[in-house]
């Protein structure tokens, strides 16, 4: 590096609260991983091509940007971005609307459109994430696929993290219509699983049942690897535009791709039966979602990077992280124990204070709804509650583990990082030697 550039990095982040010893730490682990860094530039380029190609294929034009309202008869935009989906994931079809609001109402949407009554569902990922305990009915909420008598169990994991083949075999029953494979962690501390791991579980279904719907919670997992769970066979593939193939551009919206009949099903639930994909304008989203899923790929690179540089930071201090340092990635997800609850604060407050916007404000653990525990959440966002953009979040409950995610940019992942070591080490929470 200059050494005139590097001296004036140095007296910003000391400007911006970074301690010199915080930086100096920083940039050890930051050159152990410059090996790391080229790999993930190298999936970002291919994801990239990928998008590219898929917009050429489906010849996406500036009509696509124009404003729909009203009925969205004949929402060219909406049309082609869902073509635009279905090319990068390999599917027969895709839904991708404004009105879906967040991963959680795509993952109910797609359930409860291809679950009938009598139906049962497996989650062979063991527990899944929170807020769908309320939408199967794991905790009573009105609405829940348990009052239109659809039943659930789950296969827990096996104690190293993989999926247990012999007992999923088991459990799987006449009346089970579908099973459900959570890519993502969410707020445990089992590692996140590979595209070639669900390929696994998908083909020992289909071999075994082969009329049994396979279904994939794909947050936070879009383009973080070559491929995508659809590549693997998975029927329906599950996820939010303010997470990752929103490129932190998409306001709002979630996506389903997979098979033709299970995306109809989708749609006539999302609008109306007889309407479908017909209807739903756009309302002047579509350039942000296409722009957002251009960028997505380097968007999703900067996040990868910032993960790998937490895990290093504080495994380097002797913390358990999952995945460590050296682990291949398969979201963008980091999750640092840090065995109490100050621990989690601090980090948080520390993500919220390298935020671009509300960065004054301090973040404390709150009763969120759909969470069984108090819950505190960072995110200095320019779409609320976007999870592609730096933020950070946990359970106020043992392990006392903390969910890092996001940063539009390595830049600013890094400089969140930093800055939440700075509040550990202020608050003697840490202490670097």
């Amino acid at each position: 590096m200059n050494h005139n550039i590097e001296e004036r990095l140095k007296q910003h982040y000391a400007e911006a609260g970074i301690s010199r010893k915080v930086y100096e730490f920083g940039m050890k682990i930051e050159t152990d991983l410059k090996e790391r860094f080229e790999t993930i530039d190298q999936i970002a380029e291919y994801n990239q091509l990928k998008v590219v190609h898929a917009m050429q294929k489906a010849r996406v034009n500036t009509e696509c940007f124009q404003y729909a309202s009203g009925y969205g008869y004949n929402d060219f935009g909406r049309d082609t971005l869902e073509k635009v989906y279905a090319y990068i994931f390999h599917t027969e079809d895709a839904l991708v609307r404004p009105q879906i609001t967040c991963g959680t109402h795509a993952l109910a949407l797609a359930l409860a459109a291809n679950l009938r009554p009598g139906d049962e569902m497996i989650s062979v990922a063991g527990k899944p994430y929170d807020t769908l305990e309320e939408v199967i009915g794991i905790r009573k909420s009105k609405g829940s696929l348990k009052e239109y008598g659809i039943s659930y169990r789950q296969v827990d994991l096996l104690a190293d993290g993989s999926f247990d083949f012999e007992t999923i075999e088991k459990t799987v029953r006449p009346d089970t219509k579908l099973v459900t494979i959570q890519r993502s962690k969410g707020y445990q501390t089992r590692p996140s699983f590979s595209v070639e791991q669900i390929g696994e579980v998908i083909r020992f279904m289909k071999e075994r049942f082969p009329d049994v719907i396979c279904m994939v919670d794909n947050c936070y997992g879009e383009f973080v690897e070559l491929q995508e769970p659809s590549d693997v066979g998975a029927d329906l593939v599950v996820g939010s535009l303010i997470k990752n193939p929103g490129g932190g551009l998409a306001p709002i919206g979630g996506y389903i791709a997979g098979r033709k009949d299970l995306i109809e099903n989708c749609a006539y639930r999302l609008t109306s039966p007889g309407l479908g994909k017909e209807v739903g304008a756009s309302l002047g989203v579509m350039k942000d979602f296409y722009q957002g899923l251009f960028l997505a790929p380097t968007v999703v690179k900067g996040a990868v990077k910032g993960a790998i540089f937490a895990a290093g930071i504080y495994e380097k201090l002797g913390f358990s992280v999952i995945p460590s340092m050296k682990e291949e990635r398969h979201d963008i997800i980091q999750a640092v124990e840090f065995g109490t609850a100050e621990g989690v604060i601090r980090f948080c407050q520390g993500i919220q204070a390298a935020a671009p916007v509300d960065s004054y404000v301090t973040p404390e653990p709150w009763a969120m709804p759909g969470y069984d525990s108090d819950v505190i959440m960072a995110a200095g966002a320019f779409v609320q509650g976007s999870s592609i953009e730096l933020s950070a979040d946990a359970p106020i409950k043992p392990p006392y583990a903390v969910y890092f995610q996001g940063g539009l940019t390595w830049e600013h992942a890094k400089f969140g990082i930093l800055m939440t070591l700075q509040k550990l080490t202020e608050a003697g929470v840490v202490t670097i030697e």
